[in-house]
């Protein structure tokens, strides 16, 4: 089947519904937003902590903003792609309110900031702990509402469709590679399906469902950046992983894991040995308010040379209905297996959570395809450099999703439906019966990133890792090339795709920066594990 949009939308989180919602309401065209399952579930609906956004200008400044994100981005970061985002933060903050998003306030009609860790001042806005959720609520209403928009749950993208589909031969040198859509699996009729659009735009999320313990959700295994790679977009900054230091440390819960947001910390909790002894003073001196990648080696280390499963993080020295007010849902999931946080000390150990990388756009959001942008967490603005700093996704996500709204809406009556595209070909395939060999192996690549690929990294276990994703990869593409595609089968290619990626790339990186830490190029004493 072919089906014709002026906008294709893959992905459903912060940064997709917001680029569908500006470009549905410029009436130049409908809007087809793809969710791999269902519209609700997204990396945006797990973020705990808030927004990163200057808005008590008394105190506050976009200097301020501009050389935290810096800082914490270890100097790697793109300036103008930093300033963009901090600068216009505040009319995204703007944004997401008149589309129906709610943000907690104190008595007086200001809103309540929080600080986290990495920043100088109290910006951080939220809605309790679940600050993601009510974003992800309120595009969801908007959604729709909007009759332009046409929401396709369950549909899974396979491949964005390039000349290469008609028979061009394409590489990473070839210029003016062009985008006509993408090749859409409908597991209703477990058909894939044509979708030809003037624009296609990358929402996909990140990829922490490589690793074996994350914060995201089990579909956030790299889709959109792995597609784009196979269409020989730029892919760039992958060996950044962040990991949250401070996760609910839960043997039976893992995929995802439960996450003690950062705020928690920023409320004045401290990070602890089970015994109840500090240690972040070991490391830095902002103690347990230090940068993410400071925080989950400190702990990490700490975990290693005590033998530990888990750290802990106690608020038990503070207000405990004051506690229970701002973190509702973390006190609720911690009273369920059995932890009083306002009288004993929440387990964490850290897990992976956020991807600084991604496909390489530019400050409209346009990748190195034409007619192709990629916006939110699967995308590579230059942002976070080496390592983000908290809260600022979901703004970046905001803010890159109006820039690439305006951006193609300036240049779509430029563009034309490829007609000549082919629909998709898997005649002679087989009906894919070897549903335990996917599972087995999605198992094993998330064995082999955390194992090699994981906090501390060294060249023997990124060389092992390489080694043994390219076994996996050519048994992958085999499988791919004989049976039916199915959902489980191309999120495991794509998985192998970005482990690959994750993993050369911190092989060509020959120095320690930011979230990227070898053992072979240390960068500080107490790093030396």
């Amino acid at each position: 089947m072919i089906r014709k949009f002026d906008f294709l939308v893959i992905g459903s989180g912060v940064a997709g519904m917001s680029y569908a919602l500006q470009a549905a309401a410029s009436g130049k065209g409908k809007v087809a937003l793809i969710c791999k399952t269902t519209i609700d579930e997204a990396n945006t609906a797990k973020a705990q902590g808030g927004v990163s956004s200057v808005t008590n200008f008394e105190v506050d400044t976009f200097e301020k903003h501009i050389e935290d994100t810096m800082i914490a981005g270890d100097y790697i970061s793109d300036p103008a792609a930093v300033e963009q985002v901090v600068k216009g933060g505040p009319d995204g903050i703007k944004r997401l309110v008149e589309w129906g998003v709610n943000f907690d306030k104190k008595a007086d009609g200001t809103f309540d900031l929080h600080r986290e860790g990495g920043h100088s001042e109290f910006r951080i806005l939220h809605h309790a702990d679940d600050t993601g959720f009510e974003i992800q609520r309120g595009l969801i209403e908007a959604v729709r509402r909007h009759p332009r928009i046409k929401v396709m749950e369950h549909h899974y993208a396979v491949e964005v469709i390039t000349q290469h589909h008609l028979g061009v031969e394409v590489t990473r040198q070839t210029p003016d590679i062009e985008c006509f859509g993408a090749y859409v699996l409908d597991p209703d009729t477990g058909k894939i399906d044509t979708y030809l659009s003037k624009v296609t735009v990358l929402a996909t999320g990140g990829a922490g469902a490589v690793y074996s313990t994350t914060s995201n959700p089990n579909i956030a295994t790299g889709d959109g950046i792995a597609m784009a790679y196979r269409a020989k977009a730029t892919v760039k900054d992958m060996e950044f992983i962040q990991f949250h230091p401070t996760v609910l440390y839960n043997p039976h819960e893992t995929h995802p894991a439960y996450l003690i947001t950062e705020a928690m910390r920023g409320y004045g909790g401290i990070l602890r040995l089970p015994n109840g002894q500090e240690f972040m003073q070991k490391y830095d001196k902002r103690l347990s308010l230090a940068p993410r990648d400071i925080v989950a080696r400190a702990i990490d280390r700490e975990m290693k040379i005590n033998g530990l499963q888990n750290v802990c993080l106690d608020v038990t020295h503070k207000d405990p209905e004051e506690t229970k007010k701002h973190f509702p849902n973390i006190y609720a999931k911690c009273l369920s297996i059995g932890i009083d946080i306002t009288k004993q000390y929440i387990p964490v150990a850290p897990a992976a959570h956020y991807l600084c990388g991604g496909v390489k756009v530019d400050l409209n959001g346009c990748s190195s395809i034409k007619r192709l942008y990629a916006i939110g967490e699967c995308s590579c603005t230059g942002l976070h450099g080496g390592n983000r700093l908290a809260s600022n996704s979901l703004i970046e996500a905001v803010v890159y999703a109006e820039k690439a709204a305006q951006h193609s809406l300036a240049h779509i009556d430029e563009y034309e439906f490829n007609t000549s595209v082919p629909e998709w070909n898997d005649e002679g395939t087989m009906t894919n019966e070897e549903k335990i060999l996917i599972a087995q192996d999605a198992r094993e690549v998330c064995s082999i990133m955390s194992n090699y690929v994981g906090i501390v990294r060294s060249d023997l276990r990124l060389k092992r890792a390489w080694t043994r994703l390219d076994l996996l990869y050519e048994e992958t593409e085999e499988l791919f090339k004989r049976v039916k595609a199915t959902p489980d089968l191309c999120e495991l290619r794509n998985m192998i795709n970005v482990g690959y990626l994750i993993t050369r790339q911190a092989i060509e990186r020959k120095e320690s920066r930011g979230l990227h830490y070898t053992v072979d190029y240390p960068k500080h004493a107490y790093d030396s594990l």
